[in-house]
C-alpha cells in the first residue's frame, strides 16, 4: 500500500472514531470498514470496535505508527482551534497508547505532542490533569525512549527489577449469584487463555528488544536480536534484561541527561548481546514492532464478604518480602491507637488480640502441675515446650505487619512509648504498588463493593496495613445477566446499570469503549466453542479490559450513604449498613393475627399504605442547614443517589415518596397516589403506629430488611476521620469544631470508579 493511500486509510479510521463521539451511528456512514464485517457487534456494528481495530492494524504493521501519530497530532490541533473539546481526551489516549507500543517515534513528533499537553494546563479539569500526566511521561520518554513500555511490562508482569520495583495486578470480580454460570465460565476461560502464552523469559525478551530498537531505530537487527535471545539460557536473558533496565531507568531518572549518551550506552549492550554475530547489516524491512504482553489478570468469583481484602493482602505480602524496604510503608506502633480505638463508635468491629495470660515460663506455673526447680537452680528460667501452630497469613493483622519489610536503618524491635529515647525519623514514603479491581456486573455488585470498601476503610482506620503500601484503583464494566430475574423485571435493563449510564454520560470515551460491553459479553459467552469465538474473545475482550485498566486513570467519586435500620422488635439491635445507588421501602403485608382485624378496619378508613413521619435536611444552593418535616400516608419511597441528568451533582439523595391522598366526593371516598419529590442530604423516617415496612438496598434482594419501623440515612463518614475526631474530642472536651489533623482529612467516604476522562465540565 502506497504512503498516500495508507495515510488516507488511517485518516478515514480516525474520522470515523470522531463521528462516533458525535453520536452518529457508524452504519450510516458510507465509508464502512470491510474488515469489521465479520466481527460480532451487538447493538451497533461499530460499538467499541473502532479504537480496537485501529490499534490492531498498527500492531500488525508497526511501521505505520508514525503516520498514525502524525494524523492524531493534526486532529488534536484542529480540535484545539475549533474548540471541540470532546475530541481531545479520546484522541490523546489513542495517541499515547500508540506511542507506548510504537517501535520508534521521531523526536519532533514527541515534541509536538509534549507542547500540546503543556497547552492543556490552561484548561479546567480533567484536561489539565491528563495533560500534566502525559507531559511528564513524554518528557521521560524523550530522554530515554522505551521507558514507558519497559515500566508497563515490568509492573504488569511482576518482573524483579531493583531500579523499578513497583508492581501491579488486575483483579476481576464477578458475583456468581448475579451472573449466569456460562458468563463466569467464559470469562475464566478467556482470562486464563490470555496468560498461557506468556512467560517471564518472553516478557524480558520483549523489554530488551523494544528498548534497543527504540534507541537504535533502523540500525537494530531485530530478527538477529530475537534469535539471539531465543538461543540464550533463561539466566542469561535475565542478565541482559537487568542491564537494559539499569541503563534505561538511569537515563530516565537523570532527567536532563544527553540522549546521545543513552543511545551509546544501549548500543554497547546491543553489541555485547549479539556477540560474534555480524552487526550493522540489519535487513531493510522497516521497523518491526514488539507486542505488548497482556497484563497479569486474575478472575475471582465473589463468594465471601472479606474476599476482596484477603486477595489484596495475599498480593501484597510477597511484594513486601521481595522488594526494597524503602519502597513500602513503615511499620506501625500498635500502642499508638489503643487508647483511642474504644471511643470510635463508627468503627465498631471485632478486634484481633495478641495478648496472652500464659507466659510459658515454668516458674510461673502452679506448683501442682510441675515439680518446682527453684531449690536447685533458682536463677535459671526454662520455657515449657509447646505445639507450634502454622498460621495462615490472614489469621491476624499483627502477623501481617510483622511480615512487611522493615524500613532501612530501623531496628526490628521497638521500645515502648515513653522509654526516654527519641523516635527515629521514618524513611520517606515512595511510590506504592497498584491493585486494579475491576467489577463485572450491574449496580448490585457495586453496592456490594461499597460494603467491602467501607469495611476495608474501617479496618485500615484501626490498624493501617494496605493504605501506605497499595494504590487501590476501582473499575466497572457493566454486564447484564443473560436470564431475566425479579430485579431485572422490576428495574429494567437501564435501571440495573445506572452507575454505568452516569459514567457514560460524563465520559463519552467510556460510553464508546466500555458500556458497549454490557450486551456483548453475554453474547460472546453464548457463542459455541470454536476458533472464531477464541479469536474474538482473545483479541477483543482481553484487549479492551487491558486498555481500560491502562488508560482509565481519572476517578469519578460516588458518595457512599450510611443507613441505620430500626426494627419492630425492641430486643433486636439496630442494623447498620451502607448503599451506593438506591434505597427502596415498601409496605410489608404481614401483620400479626392479633392486629389483623384492627389493621383492616383502619385501612378501610385511611386508605392503603401506612402513616410515616419524614424529617430531612433539604439541599439548598447556599449550603445552609434547612430541616423540614412531613407527616403523610405512603405505600413506599425510593431514595436514589445516582443523578438522572448529567448536570446534576453527586452527593445528594433524590427522594420520591408515593403519598396517598384521600378524596371526598359525592360518590363517596376515594384515594389517589401522588409522587412527592425532593432532594435531601439526610433523611429520618418513623412509623408512629409501629406498622412494619421492608427496606431493600442497591436493588439487591439479598440485602433486604423486614419488620422495620424506622431508618436514618446520611452521608457515610470516612472511618479515619471519625477516629481522629474522637481522639481530638478526648483531649478537647469543649471543642465541637474540627481541629488539628481532622481539618485536613476527607470527611465523607467516597467510592472512586475510574474512567478515561472523569467528569468533563
Amino acid at each position: 500500500m502506497e504512503s498516500s493511500e495508507l495515510e488516507s486509510d488511517i485518516l478515514r479510521r480516525v474520522r470515523a472514531l470522531l463521528r462516533e463521539l458525535d453520536g452518529h451511528h457508524p452504519s450510516c456512514q458510507s465509508d464502512r470498514d470491510p474488515s469489521l464485517s465479520e466481527l460480532p457487534c451487538p447493538g451497533s456494528p461499530f460499538s467499541g470496535m473502532l479504537r480496537w481495530t485501529l490499534h490492531k492494524n498498527i500492531e500488525q504493521n508497526p511501521s505505520t505508527s508514525c503516520v498514525l501519530v502524525r494524523i492524531l497530532v493534526k486532529e488534536l490541533e484542529r480540535a484545539e482551534r475549533g474548540d471541540l473539546r470532546h475530541y481531545i481526551i479520546p484522541l490523546l489516549h489513542t495517541l499515547m497508547y500508540t506511542l507506548i507500543q510504537a517501535p520508534c517515534i521521531p523526536d519532533e513528533l514527541c515534541a509536538r505532542v509534549y507542547d500540546f499537553c503543556k497547552r492543556l494546563l490552561t484548561l479546567p479539569k480533567p484536561f489539565c490533569t491528563i495533560g500534566l500526566d502525559y507531559a511528564s511521561r513524554l518528557q521521560v520518554e524523550r530522554t530515554a525512549p522505551g521507558t514507558l513500555y519497559q515500566r508497563m511490562v515490568i509492573s504488569e508482569q511482576s518482573l524483579r527489577s531493583a531500579p523499578f520495583p513497583y508492581q501491579e495486578k488486575i483483579f476481576i470480580f464477578a458475583d456468581p449469584e448475579l451472573l449466569p454460570e456460562a458468563i463466569c465460565n467464559a470469562l475464566v476461560t478467556d482470562t486464563e487463555a490470555a496468560q498461557v502464552s506468556q512467560s517471564p523469559r518472553g516478557c524480558m525478551s520483549c523489554v530488551v528488544t523494544h528498548a534497543l530498537q527504540a534507541a537504535l531505530g533502523d540500525t537494530c537487527d531485530i530478527h538477529g536480536l530475537r534469535a539471539r535471545l531465543q538461543a540464550l539460557a533463561p539466566g542469561d536473558v535475565e542478565h541482559w534484561f537487568q542491564q537494559v533496565v539499569v541503563a534505561v531507568e538511569g537515563a530516565a531518572s537523570e532527567g536532563g541527561s544527553d540522549r546521545g549518551q543513552h543511545t551509546a550506552r544501549l548500543e554497547r549492550i546491543y553489541h555485547g548481546l549479539l556477540g560474534s554475530l555480524p552487526t550493522g547489516n540489519a535487513p531493510q524491512e522497516g521497523l518491526q514492532g514488539t507486542p505488548l504482553p497482556n497484563p497479569n489478570i486474575s478472575f475471582h468469583l465473589w463468594t465471601e464478604d472479606e474476599q476482596l481484602w484477603k486477595e489484596l493482602v495475599l498480593f501484597l505480602r510477597p511484594l513486601s518480602q521481595s522488594c526494597e524496604p524503602d519502597c513500602l510503608g513503615q511499620e506501625l506502633d500498635p500502642t499508638e491507637m489503643q487508647d483511642i480505638l474504644a471511643g470510635c463508635g463508627c468503627c465498631e468491629q471485632s478486634r484481633f488480640s495478641v495478648l496472652s495470660t500464659d507466659s510459658g515460663i515454668e516458674r510461673d506455673l502452679p506448683a501442682q502441675d510441675e515439680p518446682c526447680a527453684a531449690d536447685t537452680e533458682p536463677s535459671r528460667l526454662h520455657r515449657k515446650g509447646g505445639i507450634k501452630k502454622k498460621l495462615s497469613p490472614l489469621d491476624s493483622v499483627a502477623l501481617l505487619q510483622a511480615g512487611s519489610a522493615v524500613p532501612a536503618g530501623k531496628p526490628p524491635g521497638k521500645l515502648p512509648r515513653g522509654a526516654g529515647t527519641a523516635p527515629q525519623p521514618l524513611a520517606p514514603l515512595q511510590r506504592r504498588h497498584t491493585a486494579r479491581v475491576m467489577l463485572l456486573g450491574d449496580d448490585r455488585i457495586l453496592g456490594r463493593l461499597a460494603q467491602a470498601f467501607h469495611s476495608l476503610r474501617k479496618r485500615e482506620a484501626r490498624r493501617v496495613f494496605l493504605t501506605p503500601r497499595l494504590d487501590l484503583q476501582f473499575y466497572h464494566i457493566p454486564v447484564l445477566p443473560g436470564h431475566p430475574s425479579a430485579a431485572a423485571d422490576a428495574a429494567g435493563p437501564e435501571g440495573l446499570c445506572e452507575v454505568a449510564g452516569y459514567l457514560g454520560r460524563a465520559d463519552p470515551w467510556y460510553e464508546s469503549n466500555i458500556n458497549t460491553l454490557c450486551h456483548m459479553i453475554p453474547k460472546l459467552a453464548s457463542m459455541p466453542s470454536s476458533p472464531s469465538r477464541a479469536l474474538v474473545t482473545d483479541l477483543f475482550l482481553t484487549d479492551v479490559i487491558a486498555y481500560y485498566a491502562r488508560m482509565g486513570t481519572q476517578p469519578v467519586c460516588f458518595q457512599v450513604h450510611f443507613v441505620k435500620v430500626l426494627f419492630r422488635d425492641p430486643a433486636q439491635d439496630p442494623a447498620e449498613d451502607v448503599f451506593l445507588t438506591e434505597l427502596l421501602t415498601q409496605v410489608q403485608d404481614s401483620p400479626s393475627h392479633r392486629e389483623l382485624s384492627t389493621t383492616k378496619r383502619k385501612s378501610s378508613l385511611d386508605g392503603p399504605g401506612i402513616d410515616l413521619t419524614v424529617t430531612y435536611r433539604k439541599v439548598v444552593l447556599s449550603d445552609r442547614h434547612k430541616e423540614l418535616a412531613l407527616a403523610l400516608r405512603s405505600t413506599g419511597l425510593l431514595m436514589k443517589a445516582i443523578p438522572a441528568e448529567e448536570d446534576e451533582g453527586l452527593g445528594c439523595l433524590s427522594v420520591t415518596i408515593t403519598e396517598i391522598i384521600r378524596i371526598n366526593n359525592l360518590a363517596g371516598r376515594s384515594f389517589s397516589a401522588v409522587a412527592n419529590r425532593f432532594k435531601a442530604q439526610t433523611v429520618k423516617i418513623r412509623s408512629p403506629e409501629q406498622r412494619p415496612f421492608m427496606v431493600q438496598l442497591d436493588k439487591d434482594s439479598r440485602r433486604t430488611y423486614r419488620d422495620v419501623i424506622g431508618l436514618e440515612v446520611s452521608p457515610c463518614l470516612e472511618p479515619s476521620y471519625c477516629l481522629q475526631k474522637t481522639k481530638n474530642m478526648k483531649f478537647n472536651l469543649h471543642k465541637t469544631e474540627d481541629m488539628g489533623l481532622v481539618k485536613y482529612l476527607p470527611k465523607s467516604l467516597l467510592l472512586p470508579i475510574n474512567t478515561f476522562a472523569g467528569v468533563i465540565q
